[in-house]
């Protein structure tokens, strides 16, 4: 497993605020949004300068975002090194099947991975998610239709909904 200190860290200004992304050898690992988390947003490259083909998934990721924040969905996506439990990635395989424009409830997600009883559990591969926007988490809704949580917070999750096709 990596450290931290083995990710490439690199900005992405976005109209919506500067996006913090963290790169492994084997893709994007982890997205953080506007001043939440991420080491004070500092770049982290590597003393030879950063990879071509991690430069190649930042301009991916930086179009991906301004894709989605212009309301269009995005052609191609970086490759993404999803690390979690067996569980978190079933759940999250299953958010990325979530078309644009439309939710699901936390007991959706858990009945389509075959685990009817693990709602909460969902939820919380959901806030585990690091890659948000791309792995759309935001279009998980509560059974109630209420907005519920957000890694990033529900004014981010609210933001994200508007700007997708109802």
């Amino acid at each position: 497993m990596q450290t931290r200190s083995e990710f490439v860290t690199l900005r992405a200004a976005t109209a919506r605020g500067e996006f913090i992304a963290h790169y492994s050898e084997r893709g994007l690992a982890a997205l953080s949004f506007p001043g939440r988390g991420s080491a004070g947003g500092a770049d982290r490259t590597p003393p030879r300068g950063v990879p071509s083909k991690i430069d190649r998934w930042h301009r991916i990721t930086s179009k991906v975002l301004t894709e989605m924040f212009a309301g269009r969905d995005p052609l191609v996506l970086p490759p993404l090194d999803l690390r979690g439990t067996a569980f978190q990635k079933s759940v999250w395989n299953a958010l990325k099947e979530i078309p644009r424009g439309e939710t699901k409830s936390y007991r959706d997600i858990a009945v389509a991975i075959g685990r009817p009883q693990a709602v909460r559990a969902v939820g919380g591969a959901c806030a585990a998610n690091p890659v948000p926007i791309l792995v759309p988490c935001h279009r998980v809704l509560a059974a109630t239709k209420k907005l519920g949580g957000f890694s990033a917070g529900v004014e981010w999750k609210r933001i994200l909904l508007s700007l997708e096709p109802s």
